[in-house]
């Protein structure tokens, strides 16, 4: 079965061998290599310098990394601006209410980018706001957003960019040198093709240094205080780390983020191409599109069950559109062991799904 959806992914034989590793107790050595390892290579896939960042490994879903991030990193007084164009950018207001944590929205619609002029407006009408946060990928509808652009708009106005980039990182380019960028949640189960349990944050170091601990399980600072110290304030998921740090190694062997982004874009390409041949029409254009998934309209002869039911029997699992999306659209990503001739099969299948 090949996963088309935006995670978990269908895993390389290597990885897949990774998760046969002998038993470990959380609390030898040789755990704490792995661990040192994993984050190391989660750093590297960015060339970040060790002195002033530093991968917090979490036992989760990339979802608990983002609410790590942003329980901890907003304190006690700070006041958050969240931008909401997706489903992901909601999810990150209601982790801050649940939270307590002061915010505000910058709202638009699902399939618009982000309006860098109302952010802007907003910071210089609200000097009390103190953090901005945003998702990178919106794979609501495979939006790649304006992430660096707004870090250097956050530099500008010396507030702390936290960023959801749960569906980018490892795939898409992220800016980090800016001194606005503060932090980035992600997972290990979608671009860098581990297995689900894992996630990470990657922050700046000083941004730990008044970090809140809103939660027990979900404290950032207590986390990397443990990992720094080769501890863990918790029992982790040790095979989704085995998994991991091999997604991590073959990452590298492979070329690392460059060559990550270059196989992506030409699958996502390819179906791209071949879907127009076949009149089916993506939502945003390739230049608004993320390289890891695209959102495509459904044929108006065709509804989502029977192509995704009909794509299930060949093998394919595709993904459909979010809330008042799901009788629109269909998404389709290229993340995971894919290859050029996976892609030209599915545009067979899909072909003769289509009413003739």
């Amino acid at each position: 079965m090949l996963l088309l959806n935006p995670g978990p992914v269908t895993l390389t034989e290597r990885v897949r061998r990774s998760l046969l590793q002998a038993d470990l107790c959380h609390r030898e050595s040789e755990f704490f290599d792995l661990q040192d390892e994993a984050r190391s290579r989660l750093l590297a896939t960015y060339a970040l310098p060790t002195q002033l960042w530093t991968s917090v490994l979490l036992t989760a879903s990339g979802t608990a990394a983002v609410e790590s991030m942003l329980a901890a990193l907003v304190p006690a007084n700070g006041r958050l601006l969240i931008i909401e164009n997706g489903v992901y950018g909601e999810r990150m207001t209601n982790i801050a209410q649940r939270h307590g944590i002061a915010c505000e929205v910058v709202r638009q619609e699902w399939t618009a980018p982000i309006d860098l002029d109302a952010v802007r407006k907003r910071l210089q009408a609200q000097p009390a706001i103190t953090h901005v946060a945003a998702v990178h990928h919106e794979t609501t509808t495979g939006r790649l957003n304006a992430l660096n652009e707004l870090a250097v708009l956050c530099s500008e106005h010396g507030v702390a960019l936290l960023a959801d980039t749960v569906s980018s990182f490892g795939a898409e380019s992220i800016d980090f040198s800016q001194p606005g960028f503060a932090a980035a949640a992600a997972t290990a189960n979608k671009c860098l093709h581990g297995v689900p349990g894992a996630c990470f944050v990657i922050v700046r170091r000083a941004a730990l240094q008044g970090a809140a601990a809103r939660t027990l399980y979900l404290d950032l600072a207590s986390w990397s205080r443990a990992q720094d110290q080769r501890g863990t304030p918790f029992t982790p998921s040790v095979h989704a780390y085995y998994a991991l740090r091999e997604a991590l190694r073959e990452f590298a062997d492979e070329g690392g983020l460059a060559a990550r982004q270059a196989k992506y874009t030409a699958l996502a390409g390819q179906v791209a191409d071949g879907l127009a041949k076949l009149g089916v029409k993506p939502l945003l254009t390739t230049a608004e599109s993320s390289v890891v998934l695209r959102a495509y309209h459904l044929p108006a002869a065709l509804p989502y069950a029977p192509l995704h039911d009909g794509l299930k029997a060949k093998d394919f699992i595709i993904y459909a559109g979010q809330g008042v999306l799901a009788s629109t659209l269909f998404r389709v990503s290229t993340m995971g062991a894919l290859g050029a001739a996976d892609m030209a099969r599915l545009l067979d299948e899909v072909r003769s799904l289509l009413p003739r």
